[in-house]
């Protein structure tokens, strides 16, 4: 059997914190990620509510922003399933599809997913103080 030494045993602690401080960034990292992945939802739904609002005054759709739109929703539900923020990304991803094609959901289907911007946007706002503390 192998005796430990006083210089073996000081290598295992010295990578052993290594590795904690590493852990320590790693975690820092993902939750910068989480943050700031939330807070883009936020800017979408405001991006959104401000665009809906025009439709509403001018009377006027653009079929661009719509398709900008989608793709925004849909990213963000990818980078939100990616950091395992599992809940929102749905909603995200619903409403890319919704703005993809607003007649693929009865209106029954979207009361149960529940994604109004409020709605969402309150959810973000949730996540964001649990991801603080």
């Amino acid at each position: 059997m192998d005796i430990i030494t006083s210089e073996i045993l000081w290598e295992i602690l010295k990578h052993a914190k290594s590795w904690l401080a590493n852990l320590v960034r790693a975690g820092d990292k993902r939750k910068e990620q989480s943050v700031s992945a939330v807070r883009d939802v936020i800017k979408a739904s405001r991006e959104t509510a401000v665009y809906m609002r025009t439709v509403k005054e001018l009377g006027t759709r653009k079929p661009e922003t719509e398709a900008r739109l989608s793709v925004l929703w849909t990213e963000l539900g990818f980078a939100l399933q990616d950091i395992g923020i599992h809940k929102l990304a749905k909603r995200c991803e619903i409403r890319g599809k919704l703005w993809a094609n607003p007649t693929q959901f009865d209106q029954d289907f979207l009361d149960k997913a529940d994604v109004s911007l409020e709605s969402i946007e309150g959810l973000a706002h949730q996540i964001l103080v649990q991801i603080k503390h």
